[in-house]
């Protein structure tokens, strides 16, 4: 049965965080507060953990959720290549809404999916989140609606669209409505090498001053599913 937690209750809070990282410690998933939106999490580390977040998404494989991570220390560890231009990326809007797409670490024991080598990775600002991420470890976590429909910004609407296919709900309030800006950085080879996937939180303009010409701007394309 899916319970709904109140974090600005302490007891609740203290509550629903132990039975989240319990859950996720038995390879369940949680619905939790970020900066953008609602996201439902897995263990990163648990391929039956984040199968089971596909599932309860809609999703295949070819879809892949991105991965919340609680620093910069763990984008080192996570990523095979760390380039300049993400450094920069990271200094100007971690923690925040971008989300940027780097070349996976090859050692790494995890399966995300179809990703062709590279993971999406991102530092929230929401509180909850980084107190999850620094006690868990990294999140693979997409947003808490089922495929095709609008993001939650509240964890009542993400219980409406997930329900019981989640059993841990973290409630932190109302969220954004503007799911992260994804920038894919997994190859920087010159003028319009870093390309943005999904425009969000995180504006063009935002990024063309940190990057220069080495950002592609392509117009805006219509999309709700995080």
């Amino acid at each position: 049965m899916a319970a709904l937690y109140d974090c600005s209750v302490p007891s609740e809070l203290l509550t629903g965080m132990r039975l989240a990282r319990a859950a996720i410690g038995r390879g369940e998933v949680v619905v939790i507060p970020t900066d953008t939106v609602y996201g439902i999490a897995a263990d990163a580390f648990n391929p039956a953990a984040v199968t089971a977040l596909l599932d309860a998404k809609g999703r295949t494989r070819s879809s892949p959720p991105p991965v919340l991570v609680p620093g910069v220390a763990t984008l080192d560890a996570l990523a095979e290549t760390v380039s300049q231009p993400v450094r920069d990326l990271v200094d100007a809007f971690w923690p925040g809404g971008l989300t940027i797409i780097v070349p996976a670490r090859a050692s790494l024991a995890w399966d995300l999916g179809d990703t062709r080598g590279t993971v999406a990775l991102r530092q929230p600002s929401d509180p909850i989140a980084l107190e999850l991420l620094t006690e868990v470890g990294p999140l693979a976590v997409s947003s808490a609606n089922l495929t095709g429909q609008p993001a939650a910004t509240t964890a009542s609407l993400a219980m409406e669209s997930l329900g019981d296919r989640v059993g841990v709900y973290l409630d932190g309030g109302q969220t954004d409505t503007v799911t992260s800006t994804i920038v894919d950085a997994s190859v920087v080879s010159g003028a319009g090498s870093l390309r943005i996937v999904r425009h969000g939180a995180i504006s063009a303009e935002q990024l063309r001053e940190v990057l220069g010409d080495l950002l592609q701007i392509d117009p805006p394309a219509s999309r709700t599913d995080g």
